[in-house]
């Protein structure tokens, strides 16, 4: 988000931190889930609720008497600091409400002690879609009604992975905004990583790491870094030997392969 939005999203993830302290927050993650959803469905009504040009009280108004009774306390007072707020562009409501939902379930799994356990199983939830084309497609097929993908969600994720986690799966299944899965969940991971500020760095290695290397690369990145980062490892023969580390636009590549190609880069240049 840029300009305007920014400094508004600011104001809502504030708001969201005061309102959250008493909530339950499974139940309110769901709700401002419920709620983006709705202005996303509701053109006319995220303009008119978006519109910088009408009153912010006047907005709170008509949205407090639309979420009368279907909300908690804390979800309509984050939305209602959410429409009071002056957006870029409407689109930028919904996302905001979105990432505070996904805020309020990673605060979810930080209080059952289950924070590292949800970045994991998104990541590796997105690895099996990847190696699984046929659930993708099931998973994102437009035709296939939200209940049966989210009854499909309950029986591969049901009892195996963190409450969250199929929480912001099923987010991310049912209410795709535009995104693949594979984006929404990296979103989301991100996110996640943020409420505790954390970065993430992704691992390709030939081999499964053990718990001591993992340590002692976490390690090294974080003095690299400044600050904690969270390790996603993926497994990858096709690396040869070695490893590589994405951690945002930063790569590090010890691996055999990647030593062939510079070698080959350099030959053909």
């Amino acid at each position: 988000m840029r300009g305007l939005s920014r400094t508004a999203l600011a104001e809502v993830e504030e708001r969201f931190n005061t309102a959250a302290a008493a909530a339950d927050l499974g139940a309110l993650a769901e709700e401002l889930f419920a709620v983006a959803d709705l202005f996303d469905r509701e053109h006319g009504l995220r303009r008119g609720l978006s519109d910088a040009s009408r009153p912010a009280g006047q907005k709170e108004s008509v949205l407090r008497s639309l979420l009368a009774g279907k909300v908690g306390d804390a979800t309509a007072e984050i939305a209602a600091a959410a429409v009071s707020a002056r957006w870029s562009r409407a689109g930028d409501l919904p996302d905001a409400l979105e990432r505070v939902g996904v805020m309020s379930a990673a605060a979810e799994a930080e209080s059952e002690r289950r924070l590292d356990d949800v970045e994991d199983e998104l990541f590796r939830f997105g690895r099996i879609l990847a190696a699984n084309p046929q659930l993708r497609r099931a998973l994102s097929d437009p035709a296939i009604p939200a209940e049966r993908k989210s009854g499909l969600l309950a029986t591969l994720l049901g009892g195996k992975a963190a409450p969250s986690t199929v929480r912001l799966v099923t987010q991310a299944v049912v209410h795709p905004r535009g995104r693949s899965l594979e984006t929404a969940l990296e979103q989301f991971g991100w996110i996640v990583a943020r409420s505790r500020e954390r970065l993430v760095g992704v691992v390709r290695s030939a081999v499964p790491l053990t718990q001591q290397q993992k340590q002692r690369l976490a390690a090294w990145l974080r003095v690299t870094y400044g600050r904690d980062v969270h390790l996603n490892v993926e497994v990858d023969p096709k690396v040869l030997g070695g490893f590589s580390v994405r951690v945002g636009d930063d790569y590090i590549d010890t691996t055999i392969a990647g030593r062939i190609e510079e070698v080959r880069r350099r030959l053909a240049g």
